[in-house]
C-alpha cells in the first residue's frame, strides 16, 4: 500500500479513501522552497508515478497565510552557483512529473503565490484560489526569469499578451482578475479554498480512475498538436478503456441506478 512519504516541509494527509492533501509547509517564510523542500517534493511525485493505485487526486495547498513565495532568496543569498543549479535541477523533474502525472492535481492557493509558487500552481491541472489570493510572476525583478516553465504555462492560462505584460513587469495581480482571465477555476470564500478543492477532489475520485488518466492524457497530448492528430490520440486512449472491469461496473450500476464502485482495473 502507498504511503507518502514523511518530511516536516511537505506534508502529506490521506483524504478519504482515494485523495491525497500535500501541504507546503514553511510558513514562517511564507513556504519559500528550499533544497529539503524540492527533495521532499520530487521523492513524492516520482512514487506516485509509479505507485498510484490508491491515490486517484491529489490537492496542493501551503501552510498559514501563503501557498509559496516561491524560492528561498535567503537561502540563495549564499548558495554557490553551483548548489544554485542542483537545487533548480530538482525542481525541474518535479515540474515534469507533476505535468505528467497520472493522477489530477489540484491546486488550492490560500495567500501569496508569487514566483515559483505561482510556477507550481500552473503546472496542476487547475487552480482554485480564495478571494484574497496574490499572484506574481517577480523573477525579472531579480535578475533572473521564469525556470520551472511559468513562460510557457502562464501564456497558455491567460494568453500570450497578457502573459508577457505580467511577467516582463513582475507586476501583482488578485484572484478576482486571475479568474476572469481563466488561469483560475473557481474563486472561495476566505478559508474555504481547501475544503472547496477537497470537494472537487473526492468527485473526480468517484470517477473511474483509468477514465480519468486517459482523458488527462488526451487533453494535455491534444493540446499540443493539430486537431486530427489529438482527435486520433484520444481515440488510442478511447479504445483501451472498453476491455477494463470498470467500463463494465460503470454501465452496470447506471442500469442497476445505484453507485458504481471502481477499481482501477
Amino acid at each position: 500500500m502507498f504511503e507518502p512519504p514523511v518530511s516536516d516541509v511537505l506534508l502529506a494527509e490521506r483524504r478519504g479513501e482515494h485523495v491525497l492533501l500535500v501541504t507546503l509547509n514553511r510558513p514562517e517564510v511564507l513556504n519559500a522552497m528550499n533544497m529539503e523542500m524540492s527533495i521532499a517534493m520530487h521523492e513524492l511525485l516520482t512514487r506516485l508515478h509509479y505507485d498510484a493505485d490508491w491515490v486517484r487526486c491529489v490537492v496542493l495547498t501551503g501552510a498559514g497565510r501563503a501557498f509559496s513565495a516561491g524560492g528561498d532568496l535567503k537561502v540563495r543569498n549564499t548558495q554557490t552557483v553551483r548548489d544554485w543549479t542542483i537545487q533548480h535541477e530538482i525542481s525541474e523533474r518535479s515540474v515534469e512529473l507533476r505535468m505528467e502525472s497520472p493522477v489530477p492535481w489540484i491546486a488550492a492557493v490560500n495567500g501569496i503565490c508569487y514566483a515559483g509558487g505561482l510556477e507550481a500552481a500552473l503546472t496542476c491541472d487547475f487552480i482554485y484560489a480564495d478571494e484574497g489570493a496574490r499572484f506574481a510572476q517577480t523573477e525579472c525583478k531579480i535578475g533572473i526569469m521564469p525556470g520551472n516553465m511559468g513562460t510557457q504555462n502562464l501564456p497558455r492560462a491567460v494568453g500570450e499578451r497578457r502573459a508577457k505584460e505580467l511577467i516582463l513587469s513582475a507586476q501583482p495581480f488578485t484572484a478576482a482578475e486571475a479568474h476572469a482571465w481563466g488561469m483560475v477555476n473557481k474563486l472561495c470564500a476566505l478559508g474555504a479554498v481547501v475544503d472547496e478543492a477537497l470537494n472537487t477532489a473526492e468527485k473526480i475520485a468517484d470517477c473511474a480512475p483509468l477514465s480519468v488518466r486517459q482523458a488527462k492524457k488526451a487533453i494535455h497530448i491534444g493540446l499540443q498538436t493539430d486537431l486530427h492528430s489529438a482527435y486520433r490520440y484520444e481515440l488510442e486512449a478511447y479504445y483501451p478503456l472498453l476491455n477494463t472491469e470498470d467500463r463494465k461496473e460503470g454501465i452496470a450500476a447506471f442500469n442497476e441506478k445505484r453507485k458504481a464502485h471502481f477499481q482501477g482495473r
